[in-house]
């Protein structure tokens, strides 16, 4: 007989374990025993290891201080990163702006123009479609704004510029 797969998420997994330990015949396993034993059912070494994989990293100061010189005092790009890292995150500050709607080639274009003082919307236009910032139709006739996984570096840019 084949076994089905049963996902299961926990979006506390300290709460979990409480509530597993008040199930548990005596003599129980004390918190941090049972934190242990349910991170290596998971497949890591301790709770430790499995807290530091699953962690989100955190924003790295300089990188978000070097995109944000990439803006203006109004919050507008002033011109486009040489470095590909940078790019990739100056479009998240650009991203934030566009609405959850359908908008055409000329519409999001126009609102790209209003976001950046270099002139070249169309290079935006592709860096965020490669990075799934935007999706577009086949015919490229209707883009759609998308919704990545923002890295923390990128919500902290988004949470500065919001403040200009």
């Amino acid at each position: 007989m084949t076994r089905t797969a049963q996902p299961l998420h926990i979006s506390d997994l300290t709460e979990f374990a409480r509530a597993l330990h008040r199930q548990l015949p005596a003599p129980q396993p004390t918190h941090l025993s049972l934190l242990n034993m349910l991170a290596r059912a998971a497949g890591f070494q301790n709770y430790q290891h499995l807290h530091a994989e699953t962690a989100p990293a955190p924003a790295d100061p300089k990188r978000v201080a070097a995109a944000l010189r990439v803006f203006d005092a109004r919050g507008r790009m002033i011109k486009w990163p040489s470095k590909t890292a940078l790019q990739q995150l100056c479009v998240w500050g650009l991203w934030h702006h566009l609405p959850q709607t359908p908008l055409t080639e000329r519409q999001i274009s126009e609102l790209l123009n209003d976001w950046h003082l270099f002139g070249d919307a169309a290079l935006l236009r592709r860096t965020m479609v490669e990075r799934g910032l935007v999706r577009r139709t086949a015919d490229g006739s209707v883009y759609l704004r998308g919704s990545p996984t923002q890295p923390a570096e990128a919500t902290e840019l988004m949470r500065a510029l919001v403040q200009v």
